[in-house]
Formats: structure tokens, sequence, C-alpha cells
């Protein structure tokens, strides 16, 4: 499907121990505490934000305004090399305002930085550690990991210290809903392409049974259908979403890639989703309030 520019592509025995000549007197029974699912929660996000020559960076924060919820960042998060000066004087003034309910990514620009240390310094124990960047936490009833696809700084491969990492925190956390997000693409029709050493991490995501994935570095938004880590469609695959539309500038989508089903390359903007407790629902939406494209699907 070919890209239209600045517009939408568009899962008793109850055994008694009795005293001699006591008879046996059954328990009563203990109420199983109930394990209800939790209400749906929010997640949105983009990647690619803030830097001092542009304003739109201050629009898409302006729609963080008026949506409560937990916000993602898929890297690149104060230009050009994501020094304390960057984040002080681009970043602060606008996502920045939303700094206590953010959990980042490290995009390629915050390594401009060396060890990306002003991005560890911003964002603190949120960030992860230091030299590394990988963490996870839970959001209502889904499980969320966050990578490092700095894969020429922080191994990335099978075997590596990383992927080691998120094989044991997903089977530690078993979730029905598993999301997972990174700067780099594994899979993309923009300008960059994809990036090919993420393909450990999307195998072990796809051994869990995980359902989402969010990236940035292309600066457009995309959607794909669920696929494999070799790009087969598979109804057991995970679903890709770019969006890297927080601010900065923004890139031309090239023709669509096998899977695609959205591509929008006109419109800064944010994504919206809803996290229930056996499902999700997305939307984009533009710095104009627009929803640009919005759908909802099951956990595996």
């Amino acid at each position: 499907m070919t890209p239209i520019r600045g517009a939408l592509r568009l899962t008793c025995a109850l055994v008694l121990a009795c005293a001699p000549g006591r008879a046996a007197v059954a328990p009563l029974p203990t109420a199983t505490p109930s394990l209800a699912p939790r209400a749906a929660v929010t997640l949105v996000g983009a990647g690619d934000i803030a830097a001092c020559d542009t304003e739109n960076d201050e629009a898409t924060s302006k729609l963080l305004d008026h949506i409560a919820g937990q916000v993602f960042t898929v890297g690149d998060n104060a230009y050009e090399d994501g020094s304390p000066s960057d984040f002080a004087r681009c970043y602060v003034p606008t996502w920045g305002r939303h700094l206590s309910r953010t959990h980042p990514a490290a995009g390629n620009h915050e390594y401009g930085t060396g060890d990306a240390a002003g991005y560890f310094a911003y964002f603190g124990a949120a960030a992860g550690a230091p030299g590394q960047g990988w963490y996870s936490y839970a959001t209502g009833d889904w499980h969320v990991v966050v990578l490092n696809s700095n894969c020429a700084i922080v191994e990335c491969g099978a075997g590596s210290a990383q992927e080691r990492w998120l094989r044991e925190d997903l089977a530690r956390n078993p979730s029905r809903c598993t999301l997972a997000y990174w700067h780099h693409p594994y899979f993309s029709s923009g300008p960059h392409g994809g990036e090919p050493a993420m393909h450990a991490m999307w195998q072990a995501l796809m051994d869990a049974g995980a359902d989402v994935v969010l990236s940035g570095h292309d600066h457009d938004y995309q959607r794909f259908a669920p696929q494999d880590a070799e790009g087969r469609p598979s109804p057991d695959g995970i679903r890709e979403f770019v969006v890297g539309t927080g601010g900065r500038s923004l890139y031309p989508v090239s023709p669509a890639g096998p899977n695609s089903e959205a591509a929008i390359d006109g419109a800064y903007g944010v994504l919206r989703l809803t996290l229930e407790p056996t499902a999700y629902a997305w939307s984009f939406i533009a710095t104009d309030e627009r929803i640009l494209d919005q759908g909802k699907a099951d956990c595996h």
C-alpha cells in the first residue's frame, strides 16, 4: 500500500487428626481472596521528542496534559546529544512536565553524551541502571519491559546480558498481557529501516507470548500486523507500533514493508494505549487532536 503524505494508510477431602476419644470436627471453609482483574489503564507517549529549535514538542506535550496515565518515551528524548544542557533547555519545559509519571527508553542521540550520562542523570532510577538502561514495571494487569536497542554499545544478541535478563524477567513475571518498548524498530518502512540486531529480543518476547512492541527512531507513525521474529504474519506474533512523532522532525514513509497496516508521515502526535486485563486499544492522536488511527485487539 502506497503511503499518503500527511494522511492515514491505512488474547475434600479433609484429613483430620483427632485425639483419642474425640470426634473429628470439620473446620469452617476459608474464603479464597478474590483475584479480580484490575481496571483498564492508560499508557501514552512517543519518541524523537525535544529540540530547542522547534515548538512541535510543546504541541505534543500539551496532548499529554489532558491524558491521564503513565507516559512512555521511545528514545531520542533531548536533541542533539542528550546532554544535561539539552535536557534542561529543551526537554524540561515540555515533556519534563510529566517527569514523575514517565518511563523512558534510551535512543541513539542520548549517546551523543558519553555513556548517555545526561539521560541517566536526568531520569535517575526510572531509566534503569546506568550502563544498562533496561528494566520492567507493572501497570494494571500488564507487564511492561523497556530495553536498550543501542546494540553497538549495549549488546543485544542471544546470550548477551540484556537478553538473559529479558528471558529471566519474563519468566519471573508471567502475565496474560505483555508489552515492550525500545528505540530502534525491529520492523520499519521508514528511511532508517528495521534493526536486525534486535532479533534475539523479539524472539525472547515471542517465546513468552508478548503482545505489543513500541519503537521510534523513524520519525513517523507505523502499525504492523502481528508477526514473528522472521517477519511472517502470525496470530501468535507481536504487533509493532513505530511512533517517532514526538516533535523533532518528520520523515517520509517508504513503500510499505510486509505486514504494514498503517503509515502516517505528516503528523506529530502521541500513541495512547488503553490496557485492559485481556485486551488493548490504540489511538494515534495528532497535535490538532484528530485521531488518525485506532483499533483494538485481544492479548494472546
